[in-house]
């Protein structure tokens, strides 16, 4: 019981410290809003939770910035995983090094993507502040799920992944990222499991 809780206060410490640093040194950060719904539009659970900036991000507004047809696509779709590590319960915490998701067993493009001032109020001109917006319905992303995050696909095909071959820990500085899948950020949480017939809704609300 003592390891477990010194265990889960030094994951919660390195997520802070994370944070607080990726937030000083890129100023880019991100925040999860969840609802899940029955087939009646009952709500059967939510949360709302900030997430980490992967490396890889920077490489990939990078990519945009000298070239915005290469990737083909900027951040399009959210991923859902069943992989988180650690305790069941308070799984570790994402890592930014990071080049994908655990155990990925479903992604989805957006239904909505909105500009927000910094009040929170949809605006219809570009600001620092977007909201993206996906939602697994009925069969889909059926599972313990306790792993997310953005991705920019190389492909527009859900159902095709172009995965990169580092396996966390593993990160080669040197290798392309070209052709390939990669994670914006990532968030890990207690398990949800959706019934089949239920609709989980992500909103992902990102602060350039």
């Amino acid at each position: 019981m003592i390891k477990d809780s010194v265990s889960k206060a030094r994951n919660a410490f390195k997520f802070a410290f994370a944070q607080l640093f990726q937030e000083k040194v890129s100023g880019v950060r991100g925040e999860i809003f969840m609802e899940m719904r029955d087939a009646d539009g009952k709500l059967l659970d939510s949360f709302h939770k900030k997430n980490l900036i992967m490396k890889d991000a920077s490489i990939l507004l990078a990519r945009l910035a000298k070239d915005p047809t290469d990737p083909p696509h900027g951040i399009n779709m959210l991923a859902v995983g069943t992989g988180a590590t650690g305790s069941t319960f308070s799984p570790d915490s994402a890592d930014s090094d990071q080049r994908k998701l655990f155990a990925e067993i479903a992604r989805k493009g957006f239904s909505s993507t909105v500009f927000r001032d910094s009040a929170g109020n949809a605006v219809a001109y570009p600001t620092n502040i977007v909201d993206f917006t996906a939602t697994f319905g009925n069969g889909e992303a059926v599972g313990p799920l306790n792993e997310m995050g953005l991705l920019s696909t190389f492909s527009p095909n859900t159902s095709t992944q172009n995965l990169h071959p580092d396996t966390f820990p593993t990160r080669t500085e040197s290798s392309t990222t070209a052709g390939m899948d990669m994670l914006f950020n990532a968030v890990t949480f207690s398990p949800i499991s959706k019934p089949s017939l239920a609709s989980l809704t992500f909103t992902w609300r990102i602060t350039f």
